[in-house]
């Protein structure tokens, strides 16, 4: 039987792992789809689309209106991976949720473990998934609805873009707080549980979860910058959630799960141990 969870498991986490991996290709192929359709539709872009429509009547239809239809095929291939990737993350979910159902069925230390090889995976896909798309947009005379910007926002790509654009001091801030220690914390956790019978277990595990609090920082500094740009007057915001941001949520939320299990299975066998001793 225990031969079987363990195969079960190792399943489960493939499957997991697949479908992360599924749901991000789909994610980029929406996010790029949708950063052409933001090119064509800047002012350059419209304006040659009225010209392309223009022609097209003209011509009585001989000429094709070939911006338009270039349009369309994108704005297909954006609703079909987004379709896909929400379906492949339900996937996801469902591996998950398998994961945790037959977690039940292990012993403290044995669920513990399972669920922080989980954690470990929803970390590394909220790290590497947009988290949100920003559009700014303009209503402009004779051309219509005018994309001033657009930009896609991920953790990984945040931080590489405010080095690039001198912003040091709040790029190393996320990249301490979101991904360094986030992956820090996961494996520690991970290395804990398979030496739990060592007396410094106890102060590695207490040691992060002091630390947890702050991991919440990077929320604060995206909430800064979402009111920043929805004060743009004259100009129109639309910010779309992406799925890194719920891969990130998952983390936040199973790995306060396996700290607690793992002072669990640390206080059993700490405690147990003082019993013998004593």
């Amino acid at each position: 039987m225990k031969v079987l969870q363990i195969i079960l498991i190792l399943t489960l986490l493939s499957l997991m792992s697949y479908f992360g991996y599924i749901t991000y290709k789909e994610a980029k192929i929406y996010e790029q789809q949708t950063k052409e359709i933001a090119t064509m539709s800047d002012a350059n872009g419209l304006a040659s689309e009225k010209i392309d429509a223009f022609t097209s009547i003209i011509s009585l239809g001989l000429v094709k209106n070939e911006s338009k239809e270039k349009l369309e095929k994108l704005q297909q291939n954006k609703q079909l991976a987004d379709k896909k990737s929400k379906t492949y993350f339900y996937y996801f979910l469902l591996a998950l949720g398998g994961i945790i159902l037959l977690s039940f069925s292990c012993n403290l230390r044995g669920a513990s473990l399972t669920l922080s090889l989980s954690t470990f995976i929803a970390l590394i896909y909220g790290l590497i998934n947009p988290i949100l798309m920003v559009t700014i947009h303009k209503n402009v005379d004779y051309l219509g609805d005018v994309i001033l910007s657009f930009e896609s926002k991920g953790i990984i790509g945040s931080i590489s873009k405010l080095f690039d654009s001198g912003e040091i001091a709040v790029a190393l801030t996320i990249l301490l707080f979101s991904v360094t220690l986030p992956i820090l914390k996961s494996l520690t956790l991970t290395f804990t549980l398979l030496f739990y019978d060592k007396e410094w277990s106890i102060k590695l595990v207490n040691f992060f979860k002091h630390l947890g609090k702050w991991s919440m920082l990077d929320v604060f500094v995206v909430a800064t910058f979402l009111v920043y740009i929805t004060t743009n007057g004259g100009e129109m915001t639309h910010a779309e959630i992406q799925v890194g941001l719920y891969f990130f949520l998952i983390y936040v939320i199973l790995s306060m799960i396996v700290a607690l299990l793992t002072q669990r299975v640390l206080d059993r066998t700490h405690n147990r141990d003082s019993i013998k001793s004593y």
